[in-house]
Parts: structure tokens; C-alpha cells; sequence
């Protein structure tokens, strides 16, 4: 059993990490911004630690008494660079006196590889992040050198479970017999994962202190969103046609992120299956409990 310390523990993500760490024996303290989530941490059976990632070092004192950090957490606004900056800077300084470096899990992501069209991305492939999140590789390679950290970092695939994820909205104009909005083209690839087998990632990693690095967490390697969507539509009887928005036209409403959905990208588990054996219970996104 471990002491781990879970920032972002409430989000899409993070609830399904910290269930499957309390499932498997571990005390987990989790950062909680409200009561509402404390109240959501507790029923899970974590320990909340009321505190925000704006301000550090109002928690950061609280990293030392744990085996393990995962860090799930982000603030998806225009200063989110500069806030993670600010976090990791507390982390750091706070560990400085740690006898020996701590485990980290951190999170980056598939987008950091950018388009690889008919290549499949495994860890040994360069970086070349969209602009809105060309800081996480900078993080990346920030944590990997720092001596306060035995840092191993998670690039999910795009991730969905029972409620959505990121079919949510696919699944909401399905339901309503709306068009599903497809940004760019139906040809375009993600990459999936369930949330689950993503979780399970998440705690090996915090549970094995080594090997550190780059991984990879993928369970389909490249799904075309048309296919998707027209499993969506199926399911639900949706007979509306797919529409099509042009990126410039995401980008323009919903902010320069929105080129990552757009992105023709395949990504497999190289390094998670060759060094750790890890393998997806769910491998199909239309057998996942998403279609039950």
C-alpha cells in the first residue's frame, strides 16, 4: 500500500485514477477546490486537501509525506502554461530536501506528436505539438532532467468511458437526432482509450518506481472519426448527416486547441507493453460499456 497524492483527482480523468488506486489498496490524498468535491473525494475514499492549483504552495508542503504524485490536474484557461510553471516550481522546491527523488506521474499528451498520417507515433518519435500545448514539452523534458523527480510521463490516447468523454458530444446530437460535428474530416484518425485501462496506467506507473520516460496509452491506433460517428449514429437511430466544420472555423469558436481534435494522428503503447506488459481490457470502443 502506497501514500499517493492526486492533483486534478475530480476531473474526467482523475475519478477513474483515484477509484482504481483505492480499489488496489492505496491511501490517496487528492487536491479539492470545493465541497462538493470533498464530498465526492470522501464517498471514493480519499482524503481531500482543500487548496488550488493557482496557488502552490498553499499545498506543495503536503508532497512530502507521500510515496507517489500523480498530477492529472489542469486549468484549460489562456494561463495555463504559466500556471503549470508555478506548480511544478512549488513541487520542486518543496521536494529539495527529499532523501531520494520522487515518483511523478505526470500527464502530456497524444497532440504533442502532432499529424503523423499513415505513421503510427511510439515513443521514440519527435515531438511536434500543436502551438496551444507546445509548453508540455517543455515541462516534459523539464521533469525528466530534475533530480527532485523519477518522473514518468503519460501521452493518452483520446479518451472516452460510459458517460462520453470525448464522444460526448457526438453522443448528445446522436440522442437529440442532430448532426454529429466532425472538425476537419471524417477521414481524420484519434487514437483511443478507455478511461479505465487509462486509469490502471496511471497507478502501475505510480506503483513501479522505474523505468521513467515517455509512454504511450493507447488501445486502438488510429480510429477514423467518421466511423465513430457513424457507430454513434446507429446506435442511437440518428439519421441526421454527419456535418463537417472546417478547422479555422473550430478554431476561430472555440480557441486554438481545438486543432488537436483535428489532427490525423495514430499512437500505439510501445514502451507500456514491451517494458511493463501492459495490455487494454477494452479494445473495441463499440464493445465498450459506451454502447450498453
Amino acid at each position: 500500500m502506497a501514500r499517493i497524492f492526486v492533483l486534478g483527482a475530480t476531473g474526467s480523468i482523475g475519478t477513474a485514477v483515484t477509484r482504481d488506486l483505492i480499489a488496489h489498496g492505496h491511501r490517496v490524498t487528492a487536491l479539492s477546490r470545493s465541497d462538493a468535491s470533498d464530498a465526492k473525494l470522501e464517498t471514493a475514499g480519499a482524503v481531500p486537501l482543500r487548496g488550488d492549483l493557482r496557488n502552490p504552495a498553499r499545498w506543495s508542503r503536503s508532497l512530502t509525506d507521500h510515496d507517489a504524485i500523480i498530477h492529472a490536474a489542469a486549468t484549460f484557461s489562456e494561463d495555463m502554461a504559466e500556471v503549470e510553471d508555478r506548480v511544478l516550481s512549488a513541487m520542486e522546491d518543496e521536494l529539495k530536501t527529499a532523501p531520494a527523488p520522487v515518483r511523478l506521474v505526470y500527464t502530456g499528451g497524444c497532440w504533442l506528436y502532432g499529424a503523423t498520417g499513415d505513421a503510427v507515433a511510439t515513443e521514440d518519435r519527435p515531438f511536434n505539438p500543436i502551438p496551444a500545448f507546445a509548453w508540455m514539452v517543455k515541462n516534459a523534458h523539464k521533469l525528466l532532467r530534475s533530480s527532485r523527480f523519477n518522473a514518468a510521463i503519460i501521452h493518452p490516447a483520446m479518451v472516452y468511458h460510459h458517460a462520453g468523454g470525448v464522444f460526448e458530444d457526438f453522443i448528445a446530437a446522436a440522442r437529440t437526432g442532430a448532426p454529429i460535428e466532425i472538425w476537419g474530416s471524417p477521414e481524420t484518425r484519434w487514437p483511443l482509450v478507455h478511461r479505465d485501462d487509462l486509469a490502471s496506467v496511471y497507478r502501475i506507473l505510480a506503483e513501479t518506481p522505474e523505468p521513467s520516460g515517455h509512454f504511450n496509452v493507447s488501445a486502438e491506433t488510429g480510429v477514423r472519426v467518421g466511423d465513430i460517428a457513424g457507430a454513434i449514429n446507429r446506435h442511437f437511430g440518428n439519421r441526421s448527416d454527419i456535418s463537417v466544420l472546417p478547422v479555422s472555423e473550430a478554431v476561430a469558436t472555440h480557441g486554438d486547441w481545438a486543432e488537436g481534435p483535428a489532427l490525423d494522428l495514430q499512437m500505439a503503447s510501445t514502451r507500456l507493453q514491451s517494458l511493463l506488459g501492459w495490455e487494454p481490457a477494452v479494445r473495441d470502443y463499440r464493445r465498450s460499456d459506451l454502447f450498453q
